[in-house]
Formats: C-alpha cells, structure tokens, sequence
C-alpha cells in the first residue's frame, strides 16, 4: 500500500485550522507552522507535528499547502528567506488555498515554478462551518494530473471538488462566489429588515424564506447568526473588502459592469469604518438595524454555525 503523501501546512487561522485538522484525522502526515504558537499548540494536540518556519515546515514534509489572508502574505511565506520555496525539494507541490485575485495567483506560480515547485490552486467556498466537518466545496486550478496526485489529501478537506481549468481559472470562480454571497448577505439583511417592520414573528419569516423562490445558501446560514445576535460567522470586513476588490478589479479589465457589486463594496466601507476591519463580515447587516433602530432578534438560532 502507497504510504499517503506528507504536508506542511501554513496558516492556521479560523479557516486553515479546521482544513489542517481534517488532514491529519484523514491519516496524512502533517507539519504546521503559523505565528501563533497556540494555533500550532492545538493541531499539534490533534496528531500535527509542529515546525520552526515554513521552510522548516516545507523540508519535513516535502510538499506544502497554504491558506493565508492576502496576496501579500502568500508572496512571503513562498519567497521568503524562510519560506517555502527554501525548504520544498525540487519537484514538490504547492497547494494554495488562499483567496487570491487572477494575476495574484498565476504570478505567484510563475515565482514557484522559477524555484523547481509545481502549484495547485485550490481555493475554497461554503463557510467554516463546513470546513469543520469536511463538508466545505474546493475549487481547483492547475494541471490535471497534479490533481491526481493530490486528489486524497483534498477529499479529506472537502467533500467536493470542481477542477475549473488552468491555474488563474479557480481565482476567477472564488471571487464570483464570494461576490454573491456578499450580495446575497445584504439583501438577507433588508429582507429581514422589511419583515421586522410588517409585523412579521422573525422566526417564521426566516424559515418562509428558506421555503421560498428567495431562499439563499447565506439565507439559510448567516442570517441564523444574525437572529442570533453574535454575527459570529469567522469571516471579516477586511476579508470580504478584499475579495469584494478582486471582483471590481476584473470587472474593470474585462469591461463589465458591476452595479450590485459595487453598491454592496461601499456598503461593506461604511461597515469597515464604523465597526472595524475585524468585525464578523455578517455584522454588515447591523448597519440597517443602526439606521432603524430596530433588531433583527429571535429566539432558536445558534451563535455559531
């Protein structure tokens, strides 16, 4: 029997750390490295054995997968003189499943491929509540055999998988995504809103919804966090801000016309600079309970998904 493939994993925040964890329960070896050591503490405590750097990472594991907060940070754990690129053999394997813009990600496979590492793009889409369980949808771009190769590691993150086409091809379907859920979470938000000034029991009116033509996957999840009151959905303003840029970015190069997209990105602003760069994404819909005077409350839902 083929000895499953080793990975070390960089980036242990609210969504790296749920993928790093089903990794290691679906038996892989896997070596993580994050700044904050109590991040690395608790995968270690699931079966993770912990690193010095990503280049330390890197070298024990012989293939490595990144989920990070920006563009920026992925350039520097790679490229870095302690990063990936020192540590990976020649011929090793770059998994990234960070949001990334379409120029961001097919730029940083060209500086992998310039160091001997072959990349594989995988972002990932459905909430961390869904990475938790392993349920959570990847979406893969980069050559189809190395997908292969890689196929079981994946499985064990994400319970589907939809290989878009060459590297640059999964960005493109991330930031779409994204943008409609952004979308989609205002307009919860408003619908709320409205059934809040009917008369309407807010309970009811959400679970009409799901029962409805309106009905939404942020519908049926975020709107819960907000009935709820804790908003707690492990996303930020800044985070949806950046993907909410990409989308504007293509937009401008490829001519389109992003009127919802745009309206939404300067509503997310607002939300930005009264509540703060690290106020849960879902906390945009509060901006409309600020301007009422009116919450969106009701008994029954969960403060975490």
């Amino acid at each position: 029997m083929t000895r499953p493939l080793a990975y070390a994993f960089i980036g242990l925040g609210h969504l790296g750390a749920n993928l790093a964890a089903c990794l290691v329960r679906g038996g892989f070896e896997v070596v993580v490295y994050d700044r904050n050591p109590e991040a690395i503490e608790r995968l270690v405590a699931l079966g993770a054995s912990a690193a010095t750097s990503p280049a330390d990472a890197a070298a024990r594991a012989g293939n490595a997968i990144t989920c990070l907060p920006s563009p920026k940070i992925s350039e520097a754990v790679l490229t870095g003189p302690d990063g990936l690129l020192a540590g990976l053999p020649k011929g090793a394997t770059w998994i990234e499943m960070s949001t990334n813009g379409h120029d961001e990600v097919v730029r940083l496979a060209a500086l992998a491929k310039a160091g001997g590492v072959e990349t594989l793009e995988c972002p990932v889409t459905g909430g961390v509540h869904l990475a938790a369980d392993g349920r959570i949808t990847a979406l893969i771009g980069g050559d189809a055999a190395l997908y292969d190769r890689h196929h079981q590691a994946i499985e064990a993150m994400c319970a589907r998988a939809f290989l878009m086409g060459p590297i640059g091809s999964a960005a493109v379907i991330k930031v779409i995504t994204n943008m409609l859920a952004f979308i989609h979470l205002v307009a919860a938000g408003e619908a709320l809103m409205l059934a809040k000034k009917g008369g309407l029991d807010l309970a009811q009116a959400y679970h009409a919804i799901v029962a409805s033509s309106g009905n939404s996957f942020v519908h049926e999840t975020e709107s819960q966090l907000v009935l709820n009151g804790s908003y707690d959905i492990g996303f930020t303003m800044d985070l949806a801000l950046k993907d909410l840029g990409f989308a504007l970015s293509m937009a401008r190069e490829g001519g389109v016309p992003l009127d919802l997209a745009d309206r939404v990105n300067a509503i997310f602003r607002q939300g930005k600079e009264i509540y703060g760069g690290d106020a849960w994404s879902t906390m945009i819909v509060r901006l409309l309970e600020d301007a009422t005077g009116a919450d969106l409350r009701a008994p029954g839902f969960p403060a975490k998904l």
